[in-house]
């Protein structure tokens, strides 16, 4: 027995495109949509990722100006004991254009 189309109602065949265009479309769109929530999800996890490199490059920056700054060794006449150079109620060095300021250890000058 051959299945003819020729006997099936036109608005049988009517409501049997439009079910199938729906189904069509609404493939489409659950396509799109998890589409869409991978590209989310790789966002994020790309973004987490440069986050996390970004964080750790400073932090690994800091760790060696730390250890580097820890390691240095300052000439005896830079050498300062807190305990009696900055008395409480000291002014300081008097120089003759600034007034008084603190002593300051400076590499430069």
């Amino acid at each position: 027995m051959q299945f003819d189309l020729s006997a099936v109602e036109t608005g049988t065949m009517v409501v049997t495109g439009t079910l199938v265009f729906a189904l069509i479309i609404g493939l489409f769109m659950m396509v799109s949509a998890f589409a869409a929530m991978v590209l989310v999800g790789v966002g994020r996890l790309t973004w987490y990722l440069l986050a996390r490199g970004v964080t750790g490059l400073v932090h690994g920056i800091n760790h060696g100006w730390d250890r580097l700054v820890r390691h240095v060794e300052l000439p005896g006449d830079f050498q300062v004991d807190f305990g009696t150079d900055f008395l409480a109620d000291g002014q300081g060095q008097t120089a003759p254009s600034t007034g008084t300021y603190p002593r300051v250890v400076l590499r430069d000058s």
